[in-house]
């Protein structure tokens, strides 16, 4: 790519009003990808100004027929899936697998808000005067704010965006800087689809311009995903504003694995859900909580998986596993490396940076013999990094699971149907898996996490509408006349 990556604000695609850029880099190969303008909080103004402008033409649209749109977005993702996916992968490393589905998480998405046009459900119930209706609907709020992360660059900003636009909020998106290219392709999407302008707006840029976009007085909602210690800071300064906040931070995920699993199954599941993404999702699995009678046959057969991954270039078709993506993602994780001899950690296999001429690549990485309470079993470590945490019996496990800031998504794998049960009861995560990774939520589901991992929001499925409207209360008398305030029954029987 060789053009600029521009903002997009008020249905035009324009220059930051200060004229400065930054670079999008390549993280397989380090090459120069994409020049994007780097706004600041003057750019975030014009955007907001222009969906403050939009709104009351937005939101008066039919719903039906805001849905409509987002049926056009489904159909024009559909055509771009492919260019979109290599895209991604070319600005934030992962496999094209994973950006493919990436991408399909969005067109999921725009069809199932699309249809929310026809329901936006609200609910009547029975009034305690005579002669008297009463119903809670559903109404839009005004602009919206998204800061949306790198690793899902087009199915979370979807997740967002899509419920916000279809009750009848306009958007201000604050893109991730490293896929400021794939945002903006995102977008063109919207456009071409005949949103109208400045219902969504898009602002490329680094943490000051996400800064300017919560400081905001015309902003009234901010949707944030990235770290935690961003998210608390964006809540606190939001909630001293009396903005509405819905937060997606970090995890510590654990993947619990009792003596009579389905032992290829796991082997597998773990595998992808450690190792998948290069380890940067919020659900990738980072710890596994092992029961003791199964777990040296499981550390010979993961320390074989990890070893026959395929490190590389996501374009290659033949790669599992994709770069970190950047320096800074990479010295991280080699961080955690200091970290783990410190604390008399085994690493079983990789450990140290991939041994390619170029690039941000990781070695898929095992530690074992790693105790309740390390740092490398409680920090978020965002990298192709796996902890083993050995227990004697299912409450220990559950108590493992529990016991971390985070509470996102969880798994176990048994056979035993009253063990399953007694997990899905216990665990204390908003995600829980049985017999599967801790990967691969779908839209149709509320998305989010307990404790550390969010605010008590949650992201898809119809819930998802809660984050983006307010509730509004009707009562309608038709008596024909003012009735008193309190009235007993056998006033009501009397009068009728």
């Amino acid at each position: 790519m060789s053009d600029l990556v521009k903002n997009y604000i008020g249905g035009q695609w324009v220059e930051g009003q200060a004229r400065q850029t930054f670079e999008s880099i390549n993280p397989a190969t380090e090459a120069h990808l994409a020049t994007a303008v780097k706004s600041d909080a003057q750019d975030v103004a014009a955007a907001v100004a222009a969906a403050k402008q939009a709104y009351d033409k937005w939101r008066l649209l039919p719903a039906p027929k805001r849905g409509e749109i987002l049926y056009r977005v489904a159909e024009l993702l559909k055509e771009r899936k492919e260019a979109l996916a290599r895209l991604a992968t070319q600005e934030m490393g992962k496999i094209l697998t994973e950006t493919r589905g990436d991408v399909q998480e969005a067109i999921d998405m725009a069809y199932y808000m699309g249809g929310e046009g026809r329901r936006l459900l609200g609910y009547t119930a029975p009034v305690e005067m005579p002669n008297k209706f009463g119903m809670a609907i559903r109404d839009s709020v005004g602009v919206v704010g998204v800061i949306t992360p790198w690793n899902f660059p087009v199915a979370v900003p979807s997740w967002k965006i899509l419920p916000a636009l279809v009750a009848g909020n306009t958007i201000v998106w604050k893109a991730a800087e490293d896929t400021p290219a794939t945002a903006a392709a995102f977008v063109k999407v919207f456009e071409d689809a005949g949103l109208p302008a400045g219902v969504l707006n898009l602002v490329c840029g680094y943490g000051d311009a996400g800064s300017a976009l919560v400081e905001h007085p015309d902003v009234r909602i901010i949707s944030f995903t990235g770290s935690t210690a961003t998210g608390i800071s964006v809540y606190t300064r939001a909630a001293q504003l009396g903005k509405k906040v819905t937060l997606e931070m970090g995890g510590k995920n654990a993947i619990i694995v009792m003596d009579d699993a389905n032992f290829d199954l796991a082997v597998e599941a773990i595998t992808w859900s450690a190792y998948g993404t290069t380890g940067q999702r919020c659900t990738a699995t980072s710890r596994l909580i092992v029961q003791s009678g199964i777990k040296p046959r499981l550390i010979e057969a993961l320390v074989a998986k990890a070893k026959a991954i395929r490190v590389g270039d996501g374009l290659d078709e033949a790669t599992t596993m994709g770069p970190l993506v950047n320096q800074k993602a990479l010295d991280k994780v080699s961080s955690y490396m200091r970290v783990a001899a410190e604390e008399g950690v085994s690493i079983l296999t990789g450990g140290r940076r991939a041994d390619l001429p170029k690039g941000f690549f990781f070695e898929p990485t095992l530690f074992d013999g790693v105790k309740h309470g390390m740092r490398v079993e409680q920090e978020e470590i965002f990298g192709p990094v796996l902890s083993v945490v050995e227990v004697k019996d299912l409450n220990e496990a559950i108590y493992v699971n529990n016991a971390t800031r985070y509470g996102l998504s969880s798994s176990i794998f048994t056979e035993n149907v009253n063990a399953a049960f007694r997990a899905i009861r216990d665990l204390t995560t908003g995600i829980v898996y049985v017999n599967h990774g801790t990967t691969g939520a779908e839209i149709q589901f509320p998305f989010g996490g307990t404790r550390g991992t969010g605010n008590g929001m949650r992201e898809a499925g119809q819930t998802a509408l809660n984050s983006f409207t307010e509730w509004k209360s009707v009562y309608i008398d038709f008596s024909g006349r003012l009735q008193r305030a309190q009235i007993d029954t056998d006033d009501v029987l009397k009068d009728n």
